[in-house]
This record gives C-alpha cells, structure tokens and sequence, in this order.
C-alpha cells in the first residue's frame, strides 16, 4: 500500500499544478479587463462594437460570444477615463479589434505596447498622443471633440504576402502590428535568415531529444520506486 501511495504522490502533484497553472493562466488573462472600475456601457463606441459584434462584456471587455472559438478570446477593450498615465502592456489583449483609450491623461505610450496585434483596426485616443506607428500606418486618422481617431490598420508589407524587401531572401513578410512586421521562411527553406534549403531536418533535431528525455524520464521512475520499496 505504501509503495502505491508513493508512485501516485508525483502523478498527483503535476495533475495539481497544471489544474492551478491553468486556472492562474484563465486569470491573468482577463486582468487586463479590471485595469480599473466599471464595466464597458452600451452607449460607449466600444459598447456598440460589442453589441454589434454580439459579444460579451466582462468589466473593461468585450469577448467574443461563441462556442466555437476561445470563449475568453478578447475583441474590444474600453479603458476609457481611467486616469492612465503610461501604456505599456496590454498583451493580454492582443487579439483587440478595437481600444479606447480616451479621457486618460496620457504622456507616453511604449513603441511595442501594440506589437503583435494584427487584429486591431480602431483606436480612441487623447488629442495629444499619436496613433501607434504614426499616421502612415492607418488608412485614417481624425481629431474631433478632444480625441484622436486611428482606423483601418495598415498591412506594413503593402498587402502582398509576396517576397518583401524588408525581410531576407526566401522569406515572407507578415504584419505584425501597426508599423511593425515579422519574416517566416518561405517553402523549402529554413535555418538562419532563412538560408538553408530543404525541409527542417525533424528526425535529426527531435530524435535526440526524445531519447534524452526517456532516458530521463526512466531514471527518475527507478529512483522513485527504489524510495517507495519497503524498508
């Protein structure tokens, strides 16, 4: 009986920890949505996106309302009137189609705060802070009643998913936010600045590695059972 409790001892504890890294991960990825008080209001332009977009509003968000996709999947974000002084992280947002961030006294706002969101297509912003990648990297921009609107994201690799000359031969370029862009290696090539021809050599990368981690992984499971035999 000791022996059992023993070699259960560890499947147990990794059952715990992932149940509470998955629940400490479901958490932190909507804590961009209580930045501060209230909830998203049906008059507010994120508020008619979400009711457009049938969403649903949890505190500052809006996520997108469906069972086929994440439920968790962030597409508006309203942290309008805040009193937000610095923008850096809102990662946790990234698949935001549109943020407000206006009535905020803002004075600076990170270059990379909008990495990475590709899906974004429509800022609110105060008067005095620029669109994220400057005006080149929206088809409009617009100051009226003290806010300044950013609409209509542009394709950083001028929407031709072809070669680009802003990435290394053989690769392709991808928008990767406003202003910015990403390079994948195109068919057939792979390795450094994408100058190796051929398919990634999978066996020879992943075989190794596979077996250092058996043979790992059947150490440890004989000194577990050594520990568990009776004295």
């Amino acid at each position: 009986m000791k022996a059992g409790c023993s070699q259960l001892k560890p499947a147990v504890l990794i059952l715990v920890f992932n149940l509470c890294f998955y629940g400490s991960y479901q958490v932190t990825d909507l804590q961009v949505c209580e930045l501060c008080s209230g909830a998203v209001l049906n008059g507010t332009a994120v508020g008619r996106f979400c009711s457009s977009s049938a969403g649903r509003i949890e505190g500052r968000c809006c996520l997108r309302n469906d069972n086929t996709s994440d439920p968790e999947l962030i597409i508006g974000l309203d942290l309008s009137n805040c009193f937000l002084t610095h923008v850096e992280d809102l990662q946790r947002a990234s698949t935001a189609v549109m943020i407000d961030l206006s009535l905020n006294p803002i004075v600076n706002i990170s270059e990379a705060a909008f990495q990475g969101f590709i899906e974004l297509n429509y800022m609110i912003l105060p008067e005095d802070i620029f669109c994220p990648g400057g005006n080149t990297s929206w088809e409009k921009v617009e100051v009226k009643k003290g806010n300044r609107f950013c609409e209509g994201q542009k394709d950083t690799c001028n929407q031709t998913g072809q070669l680009s000359m802003t990435c290394p031969e053989n690769s392709l370029c991808a928008p990767y936010g406003p202003s910015f862009f990403e390079c994948s290696c195109a068919d057939a090539y792979h390795g450094y600045k994408c100058l190796r021809e051929g398919e990634f050599p999978l066996l020879q990368v992943f075989a190794p590695l596979g077996a250092s981690t058996f043979v790992i992984s059947l150490l440890l499971w004989l000194t577990q059972r050594r520990k568990a035999e009776p004295l």
